[in-house]
């Protein structure tokens, strides 16, 4: 294939293409998306003879379904009489090819491979590089023919899935849409068209090429200059026109190079047709050249942004295996440190969730903190029934602290706990236990309280309290006299009763106010302190049993498998980092 690029510019383009292919030979296309030109067509398009036409290479035909998987299609041009080189790869296989003429079948046993014997499809990619002094500089993605009616041996849903698997490809902002058209149809009822739209609306990623310009009904020749021209359906990036080998030129044997210039004459001496030869929209070398300079664009518009994209998804892919950790050491005594630093973490946790300082612990307040506030709420509760109750009114009794309890089943320590679980039986015990002893201080404590309720029914105080406090009551009383403007002097029962009020009310005010202070110590020592430190005892335990050591650290198959497939795409991901870091701009 005639070169038409100048030396200078081939050493800018061969660079940016191999850095692409060399990001998707890494496998990282399925976190980001890399540029690359998708090609799409519905059955019998064409699509087969444009690709063959481009790489020199024959490619599966028949009826049916010949592209069955996508199909990667790298061509390097090389300098003037380098021999003819090629390779495949898919999945863990890879072999090199030493002619042409062995491509069709290893596609085709590929693709048997992936997606079985017969008619399915399946998406894993299979990847061709073509080395040749005949190619350009291009990679391109081959995507199975949209089918409308499933044949008797293919799945009933097989146009859906292959509609599906193109989607997946021409969607994506990063692909250039490559929509192989026939010339002999009426291009507004072609489905790949009607996709490409549905998916770029305004044409700005798609480019349309026309093929078998031979089989154009007479007549019809205007109209497939307008379309190509771009006055009919427009796309930003336009049309262009191929003729590739018919089947009765493949069945002649007629080569790919021959096809080449005879295409190149039947554009020369078309009456209607010879226009866009000289326009520059038709012939595969001068497609060729299209596609190459419009993907190395498209690479270009498109390196800052992968730049963010792969630093993203690293963050994203190492704050995950931070989150699940580094999973189980091998040897006993390694895990029986790895056992100790994750009870010891947890114990630490406990102890800082019950402690008075005000921080955060993992966004939550310390749970003395979050105990605290319902603690006020308590000592507003009983000032609340002063306030309400008259002087000959029975002292009432109130069950509000049984809600104070309530914040040691909080979050910060169900949080603390979420620590052991990627670890299911040594999470089941420790939660075993936690629950265990919540529910046993839980109930000492009631019963402290209880007796704290009991002993109030004993009325004592110390006489300088009760003074205080007496003196207190009687000013408020001759204070309320005085806003009233009583001007009747009282009766000897009303001086009688207004001094017994002076009693209870003064001794209601110290009852309370012990109270206030003596529930949430109660509550602090059997909820928080001795809590934790039963829980810190009973956890160290575990330490001691070392037989049990593998049953403890047992982890989640998922998470182990998460871990790894984390680790795996950290590690691509850090290789595309440094060869985009190495790139030069």
């Amino acid at each position: 294939m005639e070169n038409v690029l100048s030396q200078q510019y081939e050493n800018q383009i061969r660079p940016c293409i191999d850095l692409i292919d060399s990001l998707r030979a890494l496998g990282v296309e399925k976190y980001l998306g890399l540029p690359a030109i998708a090609v799409i067509g519905d059955q019998s398009s064409g699509k087969s003879s444009v690709l063959e036409a481009l790489s020199g290479v024959c490619l599966p035909r028949g009826s049916g379904i010949v592209t069955r998987c996508p199909l990667e299609l790298k061509l390097k041009k090389a300098p003037l009489g380098t021999e003819w080189f090629g390779k495949i790869g898919y999945q863990d296989h890879v072999a090199e090819l030493k002619s042409p003429a062995e491509v069709e079948d290893e596609v085709r046993r590929a693709q048997n491979f992936i997606a079985g014997e017969g008619n399915g499809i399946c998406d894993n990619l299979i990847t061709l590089e073509v080395v040749s002094p005949d190619v350009p500089d291009l990679t391109l993605i081959d995507l199975p023919g949209i089918t409308r009616v499933a044949l008797p041996n293919q799945p009933p849903h097989i146009g859906h899935q292959i509609k599906m698997m193109i989607r997946k490809y021409i969607q994506r902002q990063e692909t250039i849409n490559l929509v192989v058209v026939p010339s002999n149809v009426d291009i507004a009822t072609t489905e790949a068209l009607e996709m490409a739209k549905q998916v770029d609306p305004s044409g700005e990623r798609t480019i349309g090429i026309l093929t078998k310009p031979d089989l154009v009904d007479k007549g019809a020749e205007a109209d497939i200059v307008d379309v190509v021209r771009n006055l009919s359906y427009p796309l930003k990036k336009g049309y262009m026109i191929v003729k590739c080998r018919g089947q009765s030129e493949i069945q002649g044997k007629l080569s790919l190079k021959n096809a080449i210039d005879n295409e190149k004459t039947f554009f020369e001496n078309h009456e209607h047709f010879r226009v866009l030869l000289e326009e520059g929209h038709a012939t595969i070398p001068t497609l060729a050249e299209r596609l190459t300079l419009e993907l190395v664009e498209h690479i270009g518009k498109t390196l800052p942004n992968l730049e963010d994209q792969i630093l993203n998804k690293l963050k994203e892919a190492e704050n995950k295996l931070q989150m699940i950790g580094t999973g189980v050491p091998e040897t006993e005594t390694d895990k029986l440190t790895f056992l100790i630093d994750k009870i010891k973490y947890f114990c630490d946790g406990i102890g800082q969730v019950t402690e008075g300082e005000e921080e955060l612990i993992n966004g939550h307040l310390k749970l003395f903190t979050e105990i605290r506030k319902r603690f006020n709420s308590w000592e507003q509760t009983l000032n609340k029934s002063i306030n309400k109750c008259k002087y000959w009114s029975k002292i009432p009794e109130n069950n509000n602290f049984y809600n104070i309890h309530c914040g040691f089943k909080s979050k910060p320590i169900w949080t603390a706990l979420k620590n052991f679980l990627q670890y299911q039986n040594l999470y089941r015990s420790v939660k075993g236990k936690l629950e265990n002893i919540c529910n046993m201080q839980q109930k000492k404590a009631e019963e402290a309280i209880q007796i704290q309720f009991k002993m109030e029914k004993i009325i004592y105080c110390q006489d300088t309290f009760y003074g205080g406090s007496l003196k207190e009551a009687r000013e408020l009383v001759e204070e309320e006299k005085k806003k009233n403007n009583f001007l009747q002097p009282p009766s000897q029962l009303q001086l009688s009763v207004e001094e017994m009020s002076y009693h209870i009310q003064a001794y209601f005010k110290i009852a309370v106010a012990r109270l206030a202070n003596q529930i949430p110590l109660i509550i602090q020592h059997f909820v928080l302190y001795e809590t934790a430190q039963q829980l810190q005892a009973q956890i160290m335990e575990l330490i001691q049993d070392r037989e049990n050591l593998h049953v403890l650290l047992q982890e989640k198959q998922d998470m182990s498998r998460e871990r790894k497939n984390l680790k795996d795409r950290i590690k691509r991901l850090t290789s595309a980092q440094l060869k985009l870091a190495t790139f030069p701009n």
